[in-house]
């Protein structure tokens, strides 16, 4: 039975330009890890060939170093890797894919199909036809010619496309490169593999995205697999399976506080962060002055933990309570005015006491920096 590894949106060479230092060249050293992993699964599962549907690397300016080392992990397989090119890597007069080519560093077992006619794997029984992308945006269907496409009889027709099925991904992104979405059944295709959504998600039967091999960002859409596809014969429908690549778990936390039991469940939830975990917090609601401390702390504790956390508290607003302010200890002039910021807050002018109890918030929050609160240590913070 023909059996091929589909994978897509491998983004090598992404920098993670927004992330610590420390941590973005070990996310992108992952984006090549999680292709030699695929290179192990295509031999473990003996498969027939391995389809890649695009962006391959994330920009044309790519270094030779990472397109070398990128073309060096793929020697776990030595069957055929059948590559595209996506938005980020289009075929261009001038490309990635010319470079590459110029540094004779692409191995003879890897294909680029970076023009739209068929090729024929006779060996193998199977044709492919590729819809590669030659810019970044087009806004006509490039898959379109695969319907009066001629390939020998009683081989497999794969698809091989990088775009948005158009009514089925999100709104947003239907605007460019767009891919009918009965596109296998008009061309007779026994199995179209897609690139550009970052997660998996089956169109049809025979229509899949695999996703992006190691997830790259916090949208939960089930990224981090290649898809194993098996076909009896032309005609038959394919059998399916998902094999876990990704190393890395992304994910999205959005707490809101409001009671002393928040902040506990919020401290247990960052404790279970590890190694492999890379996570965006973002705080809602409201907190006593202890209770931001004991969040600071845990946000603490999880960052020397994950792989990497990103906390946002821009919406979780500080309401000091009497004995925060007590605990301060403020005198002289400091004093006068939390005196004169509290009568502010209980006046009756509601604009003028909202502002009153934010300036009291971050002047309290100021002042906890340099002063241990209700027995939390701020060197822990």
């Amino acid at each position: 039975m023909p059996r091929f590894l589909h994978t897509a949106d491998w983004q090598i060479g992404r920098q993670f330009a927004t992330f610590d230092p420390e941590h973005a060249p070990i996310l992108a050293e992952a984006r090549i890890a999680a292709v030699e992993r695929l290179a192990a699964l295509a031999t473990q599962h003996e498969a027939d060939a391995v389809l890649v549907a695009g962006d391959v690397f994330d920009a044309q300016t790519v270094s030779e170093r990472t397109v070398r080392r990128l073309f060096n992990a793929l020697g776990g397989y030595t069957g055929p890797w059948l590559m595209i090119s996506g938005n980020h890597d289009a075929a261009l007069a001038e490309s990635v894919w010319t470079s590459a080519a110029r540094w004779g560093a692409i191995p003879a077992n890897v294909h680029l199909l970076l023009a739209p006619e068929p090729r024929i794997f006779a060996d193998q029984g199977f044709a492919v036809l590729p819809a590669p992308l030659v810019q970044r945006h087009t806004y006509g269907d490039l898959t379109a010619w695969f319907d009066a496409a001629q390939t020998p009889a009683g081989m497999l027709r794969i698809g091989l496309a990088h775009g948005s099925v158009q009514g089925v991904l999100a709104e947003d992104i239907d605007s460019t490169n767009p891919i009918a979405p009965e596109r296998a059944q008009r061309a007779r295709l026994d199995y179209l593999a897609l690139g550009d959504w970052h997660g998996r998600k089956r169109i049809d039967a025979r229509t899949w995205y695999a996703g992006t091999p190691e997830p790259d960002r916090f949208k939960a859409n089930d990224a981090g697999h290649a898809l194993l596809v098996e076909i009896a014969a032309p005609g038959s429908e394919p059998q399916v399976t998902s094999l876990p690549v990704g190393q890395y778990r992304w994910q999205a936390m959005t707490v809101a506080l409001r009671v002393t039991s928040d902040v506990d469940g919020l401290s247990d939830r960052l404790d279970q962060l590890g190694p492999q975990d890379v996570a965006d917090l973002r705080l809602q609601g409201q907190t006593d002055l202890a209770g931001l401390q004991r969040v600071r702390a845990a946000i603490g504790r999880a960052s020397a933990r994950a792989r990497h956390l990103q906390a946002d508290l821009t919406d979780l607003r500080l309401v000091p309570t009497d004995e925060d302010i007590a605990s301060l200890h403020a005198d002289g002039y400091l004093g006068e005015l939390i005196v004169e910021l509290r009568e502010l807050q209980g006046g009756t002018d509601p604009v003028q006491a909202r502002t009153a109890q934010d300036a009291l918030a971050l002047l309290t929050a100021a002042m906890a920096q340099r002063v241990p609160v209700v027995g939390v240590s701020m060197e822990a913070v």
